[in-house]
C-alpha cells in the first residue's frame, strides 16, 4: 500500500512538472530569423542609374522603411506596480433573561445571560517592479499597406555557464525612427520582448519537481 502511495505521488509530480516544461530555445529559429532580401543588386531601369530598390534620398535621414531593413531598438522598459486591501469585520450581540416571578417568591435560579461577538481581519499587499535597458537590433519583416513597420529579430550571447537571449518583434511607425536609425521600445506596438537564459544558471535558479510538486495547487495540505 505504501509503495503504491509513493507511486501515484512520483505520477503526480510528473504531471506537475510537465507545466514547466517548456521547448528549448534555439538560435535562428524561423519565427525570429531575420529577413533577407533575396536577388541580385538591383540595377536601374532602361539604362538610368537610378535604382528604386537602393534608393537614397538627399533630403533626410536614412531610415529603414523596407523588407529587410535594419532597425535598432532601444530597450528602455520599467514597469512598477502595487496593490493593498484590508479587511475587518466585527459584530457582536447580548441577549438577557431576567429572573422569571411566580407570586411574590423570585425563581432567580432561571435568570439567563447569553453573549456572542464574531471578528474578522484579513490583509493581503503586493509590489512588483521590473526593468530591462539595452539594444537590440532587428530587421523589418513586413511593411503593412498603411507603411507601419512589422519588425523582428534577437540577439544571442554565449557566456561561459550559459547562454543568454533577447527576443523582440511588434509594429513601428517610420515616424518615430530618429536621424539615427533608432526608436524606443515604448513606441513599438504589440511588442512581445523576451529576455531569458539557459544552461547550467538558468537551470539552478529553477526548483526541482518535487519542490514544484509541494508547492501546486494538486498538493491537499
Amino acid at each position: 500500500m505504501r509503495a503504491l502511495t509513493l507511486l501515484l505521488l512520483l505520477a503526480l509530480a510528473g504531471c506537475q512538472s510537465a507545466r514547466y516544461d517548456i521547448a528549448t530555445p534555439e538560435p535562428g529559429e524561423q519565427d525570429w530569423a531575420p529577413t533577407l532580401v533575396q536577388g541580385d543588386k538591383a540595377q536601374g531601369e532602361d539604362g538610368s542609374l537610378y535604382a528604386k530598390p537602393s534608393m537614397l534620398t538627399l533630403f533626410q535621414d536614412r531610415r529603414a522603411y523596407r523588407v529587410g531593413d535594419i532597425l535598432t531598438i532601444v530597450l528602455n522598459e520599467q514597469t512598477q506596480s502595487s496593490k493593498k486591501a484590508d479587511t475587518s469585520l466585527d459584530k457582536s450581540s447580548s441577549v438577557g433573561l431576567a429572573a422569571p416571578q411566580l407570586g411574590n417568591k423570585e425563581l432567580g435560579d432561571l435568570s439567563a445571560t447569553l453573549d456572542g461577538k464574531r471578528a474578522f481581519a484579513g490583509g493581503a499587499s503586493a509590489s512588483q517592479q521590473n526593468s530591462l535597458s539595452g539594444y537590440i537590433t532587428v530587421t523589418v519583416a513586413k511593411v503593412l499597406a498603411n507603411g507601419v513597420l512589422a519588425v523582428r529579430g534577437e540577439k544571442w550571447i554565449r557566456l561561459n555557464q550559459g547562454d543568454e537571449f533577447l527576443r523582440l518583434r511588434g509594429l513601428v511607425r517610420v515616424d518615430d525612427i530618429d536621424g539615427q536609425n533608432r526608436i524606443s521600445s515604448q513606441r513599438v506596438a504589440n511588442a512581445q520582448i523576451t529576455y531569458a537564459g539557459r544552461g547550467s544558471l538558468a537551470e539552478a535558479n529553477q526548483p526541482g519537481w518535487l519542490t514544484r510538486f509541494f508547492q501546486s495547487p494538486l498538493f491537499p495540505f
